[in-house]
């Protein structure tokens, strides 16, 4: 689609299926309990009732005694965190480009900016790149992500052929909305605004009509409606959190981690935590005393019992009827309660495609288990990480491609834009401890050498300062030639 058509049913109905589930996902990753009644509340003839779906059954009007666990949200941060707690390495074959690329990366925070991005596509199923300039506000090219929910894309063989980014303006009522809507298309980005309703775009009228549109008009530069951007490239790039998705086989876009689905154990999550604190309320204890042991509290302000009191006037009462104080305290099914939690978060994790341990649970449940068992736990969620770095590999060397070409074009750098290489760092780094366990087995085993011992715990020193260590090690052990008073050794090695 181009543009779309004044009078035209918004979102389009192509895509109103896939914002809908976007909507599901969005309520669990945002962990807000009003956003989920209310997605789960229109759930009118469903199989399995569902927490969220059903009214608080709470005595006392406008108490809601139903509790949620954030575990969509602890999933979709955990997917972000192992793709770029690191950053991934950005290089190019020419010295002065990558130069170039290594400042806008820093300037543009462009690490914070891909966790924030990552996050978000790992809970809605993807996310959109876009680099775009603002000469007011910075002397460089912009990378900023978009929601998918704010995009509708066009796709020719699976590739990202164009894309309508959407935002509803400030000033917009239930009766009047006011969408911007920019088309990226190669070589051009087109900009309109709409004036419509909540399911309408309405129709098309000029920038100049919403003061967030007005300042646009100045970078028009062709047919009144477009910005030329002046590179071949797209300006936006599509990625996918994982494929394929499931409930709409043969589209390029991308699933949720929580569509394996997971919402079951999610909202069963929240029942056994619910139904947990409620024997703790239950639990508390009571006194139930004999009409007797109240004291009046005047009229028409009813009684009391004062349970500090320490001496009772004689009551008139028999002795062996009533005559005494009864505790009420329920047990609380602590041990039941916890075990049913974590073996919910266990099967959520696991479907999610993550090992349980990386959210803090010891997926034995307390028995034994081997090395080889945890490692394989490990490589689920290592597994995972690199289906999902695989597809951000491709997104970010596309857009990168674009920001240094529009870099060059439009603040005249000079520099030759290239696609970058990107490469993700190795997963998570082994402990000081497991390395050490490691390389005494393989020194036993006189597999490995001194130098290469040395290179397996500083990676980073260069060959130099390797084999500068590697002989001071040797010397020290007696292995080794003895020191000559005159060597100097790199200062990271002294």
């Amino acid at each position: 689609m181009a543009l779309p058509e004044n009078g035209a049913a918004w979102p389009p109905p192509d895509w109103a299926a896939y914002y809908d589930r976007i909507a599901v996902d969005d309520a669990w990753y945002s962990g807000d309990r009003t956003r989920l009644a209310r997605i789960y509340g229109r759930e009118q003839k469903t199989p399995r009732r569902r927490l969220w779906s059903r009214r608080s059954t709470a005595h006392r009007p406008g108490r809601d005694t139903r509790l949620h666990v954030p575990f969509a949200g602890d999933i979709a941060q955990t997917s972000a965190d192992m793709l770029f707690a690191d950053m991934p390495t950005v290089t190019v074959e020419d010295t002065a480009t990558q130069t170039r690329l290594d400042q806008l990366l820093a300037d543009g925070h462009t690490q914070q900016m891909l966790l924030s991005a990552a996050e978000q596509s790992a809970a809605l199923s993807g996310i959109y790149l876009r680099t775009t300039w603002d000469r007011e506000l910075v002397d460089r090219p912009l990378l900023t992500a978009v929601q998918p929910d704010n995009a509708i894309p066009e796709f020719r063989w699976g590739m990202l052929a164009a894309v309508n980014f959407w935002r509803e303006l400030p000033g917009s009522t239930t009766q009047q909305v006011w969408r911007h809507v920019e088309r990226h298309e190669p070589g051009r980005i087109v900009h309109a605004l709409y004036q419509g309703s909540g399911d309408n775009i309405g129709r098309r009228v000029p920038l100049l009509e919403h003061p967030d549109t007005a300042g646009l008009v100045g970078s028009i530069e062709r047919d009144g409606e477009s910005t030329i951007t002046g590179i071949r490239q797209l300006t936006a790039a599509y990625v996918p959190n994982m494929t394929p998705n499931r409930l709409h086989r043969g589209s390029p876009m991308g699933r949720s981690d929580y569509a394996a689905p997971i919402y079951d154990q999610l909202d069963s999550l929240d029942e056994v935590w619910t139904s947990w604190m409620r024997d703790i309320r239950l639990a508390r204890a009571r006194l139930i005393v004999p009409d007797g042991y109240l004291r009046s509290n005047g009229p028409g302000k009813g009684a009391s019992f004062d349970e500090d009191a320490e001496v009772y006037a004689q009551l008139n009462m028999p002795p062996t009827e009533n005559g005494g104080i009864t505790l009420s305290q329920f047990e609380i099914r602590v041990d039941e309660h916890q075990r049913t939690a974590e073996a919910l978060m266990r099967q959520a994790a696991q479907s999610a495609g993550y090992a349980a341990r990386a959210f803090g649970l010891d997926q034995g449940g307390g028995a034994a288990r081997t090395a080889t068992e945890v490692d394989s736990d490990d490589d689920k969620s290592e597994i995972t990480r690199r289906k999902k770095a695989g597809h951000w590999k491709q997104g970010l060397a596309d857009i990168l491609s674009a920001l240094l070409a529009l870099d060059s074009v439009h603040f005249r750098t000079g520099v030759a834009p290239e696609r970058p290489r990107v490469e993700f760092p190795d997963g998570v780094a082994e402990s000081p401890m497991d390395t050490a366990t490691t390389l005494e087995l393989l020194n036993r085993a006189q597999a490995v050498s001194t130098q290469t011992r040395v290179k397996i715990v500083h990676p980073d020193w260069d060959d130099t300062a390797v084999k500068a260590e590697a002989a001071a090690i040797l010397r020290e052990t007696g292995m080794g030639e003895a020191p000559d008073p005159g060597d100097t050794y790199p200062l990271s090695v002294r």
